[in-house]
């Protein structure tokens, strides 16, 4: 009986480890069909498409023309199709942007990983530095686990992070405390041991009550961050429902216009 016990806990693991991608990724993909469309309702947005180093052809959506005084790249969550951001983007002061699709999501080929997705952010800022010299990120829930693995490695203006964690491990260990995470989870994002290495200034938005990731994660990443930093309280939000707060937008506009050059 003890054999047949452990020998059932052995393949439920195995199940979970090869399944865990499901549970980290969500894509959302967009048709070609659907982004046309998304084109002509906001005229002065582009399609911007890059061929990453394995050959996967990466899409983004290309917000505001010449004369801003910055670029913000976004990286968004793990079950967002981020082209619902262009309705408030395109009326946004001041600062161009680049919505990323993550392989897998929108009009971006391929299937995301951890490491792929760095990869093609590292690409997207390369990109983005061809246009502007001044480059914002902003990543949201799991987008910011790659956008502080970007900051590490390139030099930026500032770092906007809404909902964010300190690793992907000690989320999931809240969620599943049953399950040996530190052992399976193969899309770790710890941006709690990067942190201490990166000196831009950094927003903070967090939900207080966050029931997806709490703010305590929040706060362990906060307070390793190596640069100036802001931490802002949005009282009564939830994961999902930051961006209605009114000091949400508020403090985003302010970080980004009226950051120093």
């Amino acid at each position: 009986m003890l054999k047949l016990v452990a020998a059932a806990a052995a393949l439920f693991l195995v199940a979970v480890y090869l399944l865990q991608d499901r549970l980290v990724f969500h894509p959302q993909p967009l048709s070609a069909v659907q982004r046309a469309g998304l084109a002509k309702r906001y005229p002065g947005v582009r399609e911007v498409f890059l061929i990453a180093t394995d050959g996967a052809r990466l899409h983004a959506w290309h917000v505001g023309g010449p004369g801003l005084s910055a670029l913000a790249i976004y990286f968004g969550g793990n079950a967002e199709e981020v082209s619902w951001m262009l309705e408030r983007l395109v009326r946004a002061p001041g600062v161009a942007w680049l919505l990323v699709d993550y392989r897998g999501y929108g009009g971006s080929e391929g299937v995301p990983s951890e490491s792929l997705l760095v990869s093609d952010a590292l690409a997207w800022h390369a990109h983005a530095a061809s246009l502007d010299k001044r480059i914002f990120l902003f990543g949201r829930s799991l987008g910011s686990g790659v956008a502080v693995q970007l900051a590490a490695q390139r030099p930026v203006a500032g770092v906007v992070l809404v909902t964010p964690f300190d690793s992907l491990v000690e989320v999931g260990k809240r969620h599943y405390p049953f399950l040996p995470v530190g052992l399976l989870l193969r899309h770790r994002f710890d941006s709690l041991s990067r942190a201490p290495s990166i000196t831009a200034p950094l927003l903070c938005l967090v939900a207080t009550r966050d029931e997806i990731i709490p703010a305590e994660h929040a706060r362990r990443l906060y307070d390793a961050w190596a640069g100036p930093k802001r931490w802002v309280a949005l009282e009564e939000a939830g994961h999902n429902t930051t961006d209605s707060h009114p000091l949400f937008w508020q403090s985003v506009t302010d970080f980004l216009v009226k950051s120093p050059s």
